[in-house]
Parts: C-alpha cells; sequence; structure tokens
C-alpha cells in the first residue's frame, strides 16, 4: 500500500510592519492553499483571528488538528505579536517541533528596507522599535528547519508576479499568480510615504561628468 504523502505548512513570519499581512493575502489566494482567507472580507483583521493563533498559544493543540482537509497550509505571525496588550515571542520551536510530526514544514521570513520598518514602527506603534527583537529571534530559527527563506517586499512591489512565479518554483508552494488580485495588490505599495527625494551627493557631479 503506497504511503501518504505529508502535507504541507507554510509558516511566514516577520517583524511589526514587515508585510505579514501582504503575503499571507498572497499565499492564501490558490485554491490548494488552506489560508487566511478573511483577509479579503475586510480591510484588516488582527493577527489574534489568524486560523491557526490557538495553536500559536498552545502548540501541543496541532495533534488535534484536521490534516486532511488541505495539501498545503499557511499560517502567518509577526514577532512580536500583541497579546493582551504586550509583546510577545511567538513560541517557535515549540509550534515547529509538533508540526513537523503531522506535515513538512517551509519557513519564510519576511524583510523590508531596515530605515522603513523603523520608521512604521515608531509611527504605528508610538516610539516602539522591535525590529532589533524580531532579528535576533530569527537567527534562532535555523536551528529548527533546513528548508528557510527569505521574502522580500520589495522584490515583490519592484518584479511583480515574475517575483512570485521564481518564489513559487523555489519553495514548491503554489501561488496564484495570475489571480487578478495580485494586480490590486501591486497598486497598494506602502514604501512610497516613506521615501522622500535625496539632496545631491557628493559623488552625483563626478557621475554627471563620466556619463555627459
Amino acid at each position: 500500500m503506497a504511503s501518504i504523502e505529508k502535507p504541507t505548512l507554510l509558516i511566514i513570519t516577520g517583524p511589526q510592519g514587515s508585510g505579514n499581512h501582504l503575503f499571507s493575502k498572497i499565499f492564501s489566494l490558490h485554491s490548494a492553499v488552506t489560508g487566511w482567507t478573511a483577509l479579503y472580507d475586510r480591510v484588516w483583521v488582527g493577527h489574534d483571528q489568524e486560523p491557526f493563533q490557538q495553536y500559536w498559544q498552545n502548540p501541543e493543540q496541532l495533534k488535534d488538528f484536521d490534516w486532511t482537509q488541505s495539501q498545503y497550509y499557511m499560517t502567518s505571525i509577526s514577532c512580536p505579536y500583541v497579546l493582551n496588550k504586550k509583546f510577545s515571542i511567538p513560541k517557535y520551536a515549540q509550534f515547529i517541533n509538533e508540526a513537523k510530526k503531522h506535515c513538512n514544514i517551509i519557513l519564510g521570513i519576511i524583510g523590508r528596507d531596515k530605515n522603513v520598518l523603523k520608521y512604521q514602527q515608531l509611527r504605528v506603534r508610538r516610539g516602539e522599535h522591535t525590529a532589533p527583537v524580531a532579528v535576533e529571534e530569527f537567527a534562532k530559527l535555523k536551528d529548527l528547519t533546513d528548508n528557510v527563506f527569505y521574502l522580500s517586499q520589495e522584490l515583490f512591489f519592484l518584479y511583480g508576479k515574475d517575483y512570485l512565479l521564481n518564489l513559487s518554483k523555489q519553495i514548491g508552494f503554489p501561488i496564484a499568480c495570475e489571480d487578478a488580485y495580485i494586480d490590486e495588490i501591486l497598486t497598494m505599495e506602502a514604501n512610497g510615504k516613506y521615501v522622500k527625494p535625496a539632496e545631491e551627493g557628493p559623488f552625483d557631479q563626478e557621475q554627471f561628468k563620466i556619463n555627459y
């Protein structure tokens, strides 16, 4: 009798404001993926309503999850995340080690320009810059699984669907690259409000002489 292939769970995580909701929408869009579909119905949905949230709080309960629903699953959590109005570090080790018993793990770590990320966190979190905490935690994740890759908000908005097509092949996870909703997402680039024209630098005139 042929063995039944384990399903795949894609875990995406990143610093607060790095694009957790953005990439949750992208990776949940494919019909073969069981993900965070509530994001399509409302402008904003808190992480306390993410489908796997109860399992992040109590990873041992993953043994009771129905893994027969799909071949592909997606879960998203920021680092740190807010629980009862306090910053909390996800239980990465407990969650991943328990999930490994039931599925194959792919771990995607989200990146965003570090200056933009800092400005965003200081604005939204009222003075709390938590990215250094996240980076410190992410350094430990390589010991939990070998299947780790990095996601880039900048690369997505620069290369669009080509970036997603390459990403899907690279990690072996279905992405609805040609869906019209991806075109809509690509119009929502969020870095613009933080980026301003730079003043002339010391090498600009030298570069002008070389080119002209």
